[in-house]
């Protein structure tokens, strides 16, 4: 499989405005900068609440996922939470792993 890079050109100088602005490092307000993002969605990126975030149940099979997970909790079964080495598969599962533990589960993680 061929996969070809895209990258967004930089604007140094508004990375750097950014930076002073927001009291960023460069890395950061250029990622920033390279998005395009205006004052108000900035602020929104370094500040998210819950309301900023996406509706989960727009997955697809949430809704049936979430009615087993709750089976589950209610009967007390064993759990296997199934991950992968990146950095949104091990913090998806620590997450997942932590909610099932507070609700008496003893949840194990295997990573692929």
């Amino acid at each position: 499989m061929n996969k070809k890079w895209q990258y967004n050109e930089i604007n140094i100088e508004k990375a750097k405005e950014i930076a002073e602005k927001y009291n960023l490092g460069i890395l950061t307000a250029s990622v920033i900068e390279s998005k395009g993002l205006d004052d108000e969605k900035i602020k929104i990126f370094l500040n998210p609440t819950r309301k900023n975030f996406y509706d989960p149940f727009l997955l697809p099979n949430m809704s049936i996922a979430t009615e087993r997970i709750i089976k589950a909790i209610k009967s007390q079964e064993k759990v296997v939470i199934f991950g992968d080495y990146d950095v949104d598969g091990i913090t998806s599962t620590t997450v997942l792993k932590r909610f099932l533990e507070e609700r008496g589960l003893k949840p194990r993680i295997l990573y692929t």
